[in-house]
């Protein structure tokens, strides 16, 4: 017998098959003014959140609420099928991981094999700087909250193992292969431990140093959750952030969501041409140029 949560899914994605015959199989989460990666799509469709039956919609500026089914393209190549995520819903929004994480549920359903997640991060380690672009190597769960609690079942049912054991929820081969295309074109990159607190307010100094001296390097209010979901259901995860402001106690400056954006618009040429080569080394396909 189906569960709720099972049906609404199953409502969402018998939505989305009507309105599009894209057969994604990367998805990408766009984090806080990061989302015009989308623009760059061909061959797209586009679906408002707000139409998708069940779908959780955000609240935060820099959150569109839009799926994008498409490509990108380079010359004669084009990128495997993609959905792009452009927002999120976060869990101090809702107090409900099942909304923070329904948008992986319906990924899994769509056919998504490996996923792109991105957020914008305060610097905790004093090597970084606004608009360096970090590659997440694991995180910390300072929430103390697991997406998986009760409903276990659900993804173990999907990936065909009734007692899912919790697999690494970063793929070291998506983050070998996306190191390598940072190295071969030049993009400046770091590595590091994202540590995901609740929100909505910023940390403090304390809870800063508190958070350094745990082994964190960027802390933020988003994609664990994500990524712990994705894991179960046996999808690859590669996460990249924006450090976009100095965590608390680092700076004189005032944080502020709108510096967040400011920070990730001056960097989303880097970002977008990072995200643009590493769906390539994921996946393409030579199209013959008389189509």
């Amino acid at each position: 017998m189906e569960t709720k949560i099972e049906i609404q899914i199953a409502e969402s994605v018998a939505f989305i098959r009507s309105k599009t015959s894209s057969q994604p199989t990367i998805g990408i989460v766009l984090g806080s003014g990061l989302g015009e990666f989308g623009d760059l799509l061909i061959d797209k469709t586009t679906i408002d959140t707000k139409t998708i039956p069940h779908y959780p919609q955000s609240s935060v500026p820099g959150h569109a609420g839009k799926l994008h089914f498409g490509k990108i393209s380079s010359g004669e190549k084009k990128s495997a099928e993609l959905l792009v995520f452009q927002g999120r819903v976060h869990f101090y929004e809702t107090n409900d991981l099942a909304k923070v994480v329904y948008p992986i549920d319906m990924a899994a359903a769509l056919g998504i094999k490996k996923l792109i997640v991105t957020n914008a991060a305060g610097g905790i380690n004093r090597q970084f700087a606004p608009g360096d672009l970090m590659f997440i190597e694991d995180y910390l769960n300072i929430t103390f909250r697991n997406p998986l609690n009760g409903r276990n079942k659900l993804a173990s049912q999907r990936s065909g193992n009734e007692h899912a054991v919790i697999r690494p929820a970063f793929s070291r081969e998506m983050l070998v292969k996306a190191k390598n295309v940072a190295r071969e074109n030049g993009i400046p990159y770091k590595e590091g431990v994202y540590c995901w607190t609740k929100g909505p307010t910023y940390e403090s100094a304390a809870e800063i140093h508190m958070i350094d001296k745990l082994g964190a390097d960027a802390v933020g209010m988003s994609t664990v959750p994500e990524v712990i979901v994705a894991a179960e259901y046996g999808i690859e995860a590669l996460g990249i952030s924006c450090i976009t402001n100095l965590a608390t106690g680092l700076s004189s400056e005032k944080l502020s969501h709108a510096e967040v954006t400011v920070v990730a618009n001056r960097v989303k040429q880097n970002f977008t041409e990072l995200v643009s080569k590493i769906v390539f080394a994921l996946g393409e396909k030579t199209v013959n140029s008389k189509q």
